[in-house]
């Protein structure tokens, strides 16, 4: 069954695209589509499920949605083989699958080429001034003075040192772009022995992020939430970046101490900030980022692209064409792991 009807377009799956799914499968199989719009908000399965998806999981061997949830996998218990998740985060479908012996699979690198020229567009907002260009703009004020007098120094982008803390799919594809940029890179993640792209000066694990810290002028969370990564950007990290740093996160809030980073960016110790995802969404009004003058914030949605459903519909197919040949799946969830 696909349970892909998002209220939101981006997220929203195209007939086509269902067709294509369908053709996969095969005149064997019988394909339901859920008409209900589902959420496709953080990592899906919030709520129960629809009446209409939960009626539809009965006898469903495979589904597809965004994440899943309680009802729908209640629902299709004993028949329910694999669940795909059209969002690369899945701690709620986690919940309802540990020790059931289906397989999980999600979408982390679909989203990561847009996410990840999020990240360098925003390390060039912050890194060449555009932020108080435009705040000169705003005020009238013809600012050449601050620039070309070097009271406001701007670097180049290949001497920014960028520090990535989670080198899946998302920072694989940051660190590629910011290597062919000239900027030195470097990461921490929890197998390090997997390395990272060609060109990333070193790879350490989790016990590496103080050092990672003091080595980067911007560090970008691009890390999953696990037990393991929880709170993990705390006060003690953020203070061993070094004066004038960037922190940029675009993965979830949960991984970051924002009280800290905010007390860090009123000091001056802080450059700024880029954040794409918060402890709480939406960001309650009156919460000191709205109007902060070093923070650059977007509301959850840098992985939006209009080559979602190009590469989100090859995944799915190719997993698809895997599973009726007994294959190994395509990012497959470890359910203990939490990624």
């Amino acid at each position: 069954m696909v349970d892909l009807a998002s209220p939101r377009a981006s997220w929203r799956i195209p007939a086509a695209r269902v067709s294509e799914i369908g053709a996969a499968l095969g005149k064997q199989w019988e394909l339901v589509e859920i008409r209900t719009p589902a959420s496709s908000d953080g990592d899906g399965a919030s709520g129960s499920g629809s009446p209409e998806a939960i009626a539809a999981a009965q006898g469903a061997e495979i589904y597809i949605g965004y994440g899943i949830a309680a009802g729908v996998a209640t629902a299709s218990k004993g028949t329910l083989r694999w669940v795909h998740s059209g969002t690369a985060g899945i701690g709620s479908s986690i919940a309802q699958l540990r020790g059931s012996g289906i397989q999980l699979t999600n979408s982390a690198g679909v989203h990561a080429e847009p996410m990840a020229d999020w990240v360098i567009a925003a390390i060039a907002y912050f890194a060449r001034g555009l932020d108080r260009m435009a705040v000169a703009q705003r005020e009238g004020r013809w600012a050449k003075e601050e620039f070309a007098d070097h009271a406001e120094m701007l670097p180049e982008l290949r001497d920014v040192r960028v520090g990535i803390l989670g080198l899946g799919g998302i920072g694989n594809a940051v660190a590629r772009r910011a290597v062919g940029l000239e900027m030195p890179v470097a990461g921490v993640r929890r197998h390090a022995r997997r390395g990272g792209p060609a060109g990333v000066r070193w790879v350490g694990g989790l016990n590496d992020l103080p050092r990672l810290a003091a080595e980067s002028d911007c560090l970008v969370i691009a890390a999953p939430h696990t037990a393991e990564t929880a709170g993990v950007v705390n006060r003690q990290v953020l203070e061993r970046l070094p004066r004038g740093a960037l922190v940029i996160n675009v993965s979830r809030g949960s991984l970051l101490d924002e009280a800290a980073l905010l007390a860090l960016l009123d000091s001056g110790q802080l450059r700024g900030a880029a954040l794409d995802v918060f402890a709480t969404e939406p960001l309650p009004a009156g919460h000191p980022f709205w109007k902060h003058p070093r923070v650059l914030m977007s509301p959850h949605v840098s992985a939006v692209t209009s080559r979602f459903w190009e590469r989100e519909t090859a995944l799915i197919v190719d997993n698809i064409k895997r599973y009726l040949a007994g294959a190994p799946l395509t990012n497959v969830v470890d359910l203990e792991a939490g990624y």
